[in-house]
């Protein structure tokens, strides 16, 4: 009957009764079945209206009889709802033991799945924090193999949504750590940019430190050149001064106020421009100008310098006359510069740009993050 469409709706309705008789007629009869019917095209909806109506106890043993099996069950297409459910009306501390016992050699796998990963993003929507850190630190010991798969970059980014502020400090390290390689992944710069928003001191500048030497390469390619951006957006003046300076060759170090020039100015002058006129790279040099002035008044002059005499080979490009209008921003060289990363964009960052906008709408189409019902194609 229950395996039968008429006949598992007509079972719904009786446990809708909510005669505790009926249900427990029921129970007794689906329980030494449990697993099959969780993973039943029409089972797992009697599965989950007698989740909703059986008592704490009989629930209980529900989590029991299905423990060996949940990893399974949470694959299957029907049988994730079912488990979902569970998950959903854990009320005791001995139901939330048996789940994170039964799930916690599985985290990774479930995640990779089109279908398990909904279990665990409902762990971190229901259960508490402390209780899922069994899954942060499967997340944190398999950072790259997690950010850089479909499902896994939505489930890192819900667990970072759900975590305490030590939980995020753990993913940030192992996001960092792993940062050249997750930039240049079609769905690893989500999670980078993701952390990216978190209100974390310097996370940006640290960042773009661990890229160090690589900024050139990495604001050429179609992944990595969005971060690179958003590092400048978010991050402090000590961060925008170390990009603008790596992509003049200067030494990168903002405690060092006025560094030695390149000795070749000419290929500096080279790189910069084919940076311009790349599909990626002259995304990255607009927001270099466009932060430069407010957060490196001297970088950016510098750079402007550099640009200038070249800047008539773009005058076929669709983006000059936003380039033209960058070369020649305001400054304030005496202005009280930020040494910490500020996502407020408060004081100085307000600065007017001459009528350029800061918002990301003014280069390139605002930053998306892959949600499980969201895809985003790079242009």
């Amino acid at each position: 009957m229950c395996l039968d469409q008429h006949g598992c709706r007509y079972l719904q309705r009786q446990l809708d009764t909510g005669d505790e008789q009926v249900i427990k007629v029921i129970f007794d009869e689906v329980i030494d079945n449990i697993v099959q019917l969780m993973s039943d095209p029409f089972g797992n909806y009697l599965c989950q209206k007698l989740i909703e109506h059986c008592s704490d106890e009989q629930r209980i043993e529900i989590v029991k009889g299905v423990a060996g099996d949940i990893v399974h069950i949470s694959k299957n297409m029907h049988g994730t709802r079912a488990v979902q459910k569970l998950i959903e009306h854990l009320s005791s501390p001995e139901e939330n033991k048996l789940i994170r016992k039964a799930l916690k050699g599985s985290v990774v796998g479930l995640i990779q799945d089109l279908n398990g990963n909904h279990v665990i993003q409902k762990c971190l929507h229901k259960m508490e924090p402390n209780d899922n850190q069994f899954i942060y630190d499967a997340v944190a010991q398999h950072c790259v193999q997690v950010s850089t798969h479909r499902h896994g970059c939505c489930v890192m980014q819900r667990c970072i949504d759900h975590a305490t502020y030590q939980q995020k400090l753990q993913l940030v390290k192992e996001i960092k750590c792993a940062a050249a390689s997750l930039v240049q992944d079609a769905f690893g710069n989500y999670v980078v940019q993701y952390a990216l928003d978190l209100d974390i001191p310097n996370l940006a500048t640290e960042l773009i430190a661990e890229l160090q030497s690589k900024l050139l390469y990495l604001s050429r390619q179609k992944f990595s050149s969005n971060v690179v951006e958003k590092c400048l957006k978010v991050g402090s003046a000590t961060c925008v001064i170390r990009v603008l300076r790596e992509l003049m060759d200067e030494d990168p170090d903002p405690d060092v106020p006025n560094p030695v020039p390149s000795p070749n100015p000419e290929i500096i002058q080279q790189n910069l421009i084919e940076l311009l006129q790349d599909s990626y790279g002259n995304y990255v040099i607009q927001t270099c100008l466009s932060e430069g002035a407010v957060k490196g008044p001297k970088e950016y002059q510098r750079m402007v310098n550099l640009l200038n005499p070249y800047v008539h080979q773009l005058r076929n490009a669709p983006y000059i006359k936003r380039i033209q209008n960058l070369l020649s921003l305001p400054t304030k060289p005496n202005a009280t510069i930020e040494t910490n990363d500020n996502h407020n964009n408060n004081g100085v960052l307000e600065h007017d740009l001459g009528g350029i906008r800061r918002d990301p709408r003014a280069t390139r189409p605002n930053n998306m993050y892959f949600t499980n019902t969201t895809r985003f194609t790079r242009q």
